[in-house]
Protein backbone atom coordinates (compact mmCIF):
# COMPACT_ATOMS: atom_id res chain seq x y z
CA UNK A 1 0.00 0.00 0.00
CA UNK A 2 1.12 3.52 -0.74
CA UNK A 3 0.86 6.01 2.11
CA UNK A 4 -0.24 9.63 1.53
CA UNK A 5 -0.41 12.62 3.88
CA UNK A 6 -3.79 14.22 3.12
CA UNK A 7 -4.17 16.87 5.85
CA UNK A 8 -2.99 18.13 9.21
CA UNK A 9 -4.97 16.47 11.99
CA UNK A 10 -6.09 19.90 13.28
CA UNK A 11 -7.83 20.55 9.92
CA UNK A 12 -10.31 17.73 10.45
CA UNK A 13 -12.10 18.26 13.75
CA UNK A 14 -14.88 15.90 14.94
CA UNK A 15 -18.02 16.38 12.84
CA UNK A 16 -16.13 17.54 9.73
CA UNK A 17 -15.13 15.94 6.44
CA UNK A 18 -12.65 16.64 3.69
CA UNK A 19 -12.58 15.62 0.05
CA UNK A 20 -9.09 14.68 -1.15
CA UNK A 21 -7.68 13.34 -4.40
CA UNK A 22 -5.15 10.54 -4.10
CA UNK A 23 -3.69 8.85 -7.19
CA UNK A 24 -6.55 10.31 -9.26
CA UNK A 25 -9.28 9.00 -6.92
CA UNK A 26 -11.71 11.16 -4.99
CA UNK A 27 -11.76 10.07 -1.36
CA UNK A 28 -13.89 11.54 1.42
CA UNK A 29 -12.20 11.56 4.86
CA UNK A 30 -14.64 11.87 7.78
CA UNK A 31 -14.03 12.60 11.46
CA UNK A 32 -16.95 11.09 13.36
CA UNK A 33 -16.67 11.68 17.11
CA UNK A 34 -12.86 11.67 16.88
CA UNK A 35 -12.68 8.49 14.79
CA UNK A 36 -11.43 8.77 11.20
CA UNK A 37 -12.95 7.01 8.19
CA UNK A 38 -12.05 7.19 4.49
CA UNK A 39 -14.35 6.08 1.68
CA UNK A 40 -14.44 6.44 -2.07
CA UNK A 41 -16.25 9.66 -2.94
CA UNK A 42 -18.10 7.93 -5.79
CA UNK A 43 -21.40 6.18 -5.08
CA UNK A 44 -21.26 2.73 -6.74
CA UNK A 45 -24.89 3.13 -7.84
CA UNK A 46 -24.80 6.13 -10.21
CA UNK A 47 -21.58 7.98 -9.37
CA UNK A 48 -22.82 10.76 -7.05
CA UNK A 49 -20.34 12.56 -4.78
CA UNK A 50 -20.73 10.96 -1.34
CA UNK A 51 -18.85 13.90 0.23
CA UNK A 52 -22.11 15.86 -0.07
CA UNK A 53 -24.18 13.13 1.60
CA UNK A 54 -25.97 13.31 4.94
CA UNK A 55 -24.57 11.40 7.92
CA UNK A 56 -27.36 9.61 9.73
CA UNK A 57 -27.92 6.49 11.84
CA UNK A 58 -29.99 3.31 11.86
CA UNK A 59 -33.55 2.94 13.13
CA UNK A 60 -34.29 -0.48 14.61
CA UNK A 61 -37.56 -1.84 15.94
CA UNK A 62 -38.23 -4.83 18.15
CA UNK A 63 -42.00 -4.46 17.88
CA UNK A 64 -44.55 -2.10 16.30
CA UNK A 65 -44.52 1.36 17.82
CA UNK A 66 -41.12 0.99 19.50
CA UNK A 67 -37.99 2.29 17.76
CA UNK A 68 -34.35 2.74 18.68
CA UNK A 69 -32.03 5.14 16.88
CA UNK A 70 -28.57 3.57 16.79
CA UNK A 71 -25.12 4.34 15.38
CA UNK A 72 -25.78 8.06 15.01
CA UNK A 73 -23.57 9.63 12.34
CA UNK A 74 -22.18 6.30 11.06
CA UNK A 75 -24.36 5.91 7.96
CA UNK A 76 -23.51 8.06 4.93
CA UNK A 77 -26.50 8.73 2.66
CA UNK A 78 -25.95 9.38 -1.05
CA UNK A 79 -27.34 12.81 -1.97
CA UNK A 80 -28.84 11.63 -5.28
CA UNK A 81 -30.87 8.50 -4.53
CA UNK A 82 -30.53 8.23 -0.73
CA UNK A 83 -28.59 4.96 -0.76
CA UNK A 84 -26.98 4.44 2.64
CA UNK A 85 -23.44 3.21 3.31
CA UNK A 86 -21.93 2.09 6.61
CA UNK A 87 -18.80 4.24 7.12
CA UNK A 88 -17.11 1.39 9.02
CA UNK A 89 -17.46 -1.22 6.26
CA UNK A 90 -18.63 0.63 3.13
CA UNK A 91 -21.58 -1.82 2.90
CA UNK A 92 -24.94 -0.67 1.59
CA UNK A 93 -28.24 -2.06 2.76
CA UNK A 94 -29.94 -1.39 -0.59
CA UNK A 95 -30.37 -3.90 -3.42
CA UNK A 96 -32.02 -2.31 -6.47
CA UNK A 97 -32.89 -5.69 -8.02
CA UNK A 98 -35.41 -6.17 -5.23
CA UNK A 99 -36.91 -2.67 -5.30
CA UNK A 100 -40.26 -3.12 -7.02
CA UNK A 101 -43.91 -3.03 -6.06
CA UNK A 102 -45.45 -6.47 -5.56
CA UNK A 103 -47.99 -8.03 -3.26
CA UNK A 104 -46.70 -10.27 -0.50
CA UNK A 105 -48.24 -12.26 2.34
CA UNK A 106 -47.82 -10.43 5.66
CA UNK A 107 -47.58 -11.57 9.28
CA UNK A 108 -46.42 -10.17 12.62
CA UNK A 109 -43.30 -11.97 13.84
CA UNK A 110 -40.27 -11.13 16.02
CA UNK A 111 -37.98 -8.44 14.56
CA UNK A 112 -35.05 -9.37 12.32
CA UNK A 113 -31.70 -7.79 11.52
CA UNK A 114 -31.16 -5.59 8.50
CA UNK A 115 -29.87 -7.59 5.52
CA UNK A 116 -26.88 -6.16 3.68
CA UNK A 117 -27.14 -5.58 -0.06
CA UNK A 118 -24.45 -6.44 -2.60
CA UNK A 119 -23.00 -2.94 -3.05
CA UNK A 120 -19.92 -1.73 -1.19
CA UNK A 121 -18.32 1.73 -1.16
CA UNK A 122 -14.54 1.33 -1.20
CA UNK A 123 -12.87 2.10 2.15
CA UNK A 124 -9.26 3.02 2.94
CA UNK A 125 -7.13 2.78 6.12
CA UNK A 126 -6.59 6.22 7.69
CA UNK A 127 -4.64 7.27 10.80
CA UNK A 128 -3.04 10.27 12.53
CA UNK A 129 0.76 10.27 12.64
CA UNK A 130 2.75 13.18 14.08
CA UNK A 131 -0.29 15.48 13.73
CA UNK A 132 -0.82 14.58 10.04
CA UNK A 133 -3.66 12.51 8.61
CA UNK A 134 -2.17 9.63 6.64
CA UNK A 135 -4.22 7.63 4.12
CA UNK A 136 -3.22 4.26 2.64
CA UNK A 137 -4.22 3.41 -0.93
CA UNK A 138 -3.59 -0.04 -2.43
Amino acid sequence: MTRHVVARAAELQPGTRKLVTVEGRGIVVLNIKGELFALSNTCPHKGASLCNGLLTGLVRSTKPGEYQYERAGEILRCPWHQWEFDVRTGRSYCDPRRLRLMQFPIAVEPGASVVEGPYVAETFPVAIEDEYIVLEVP
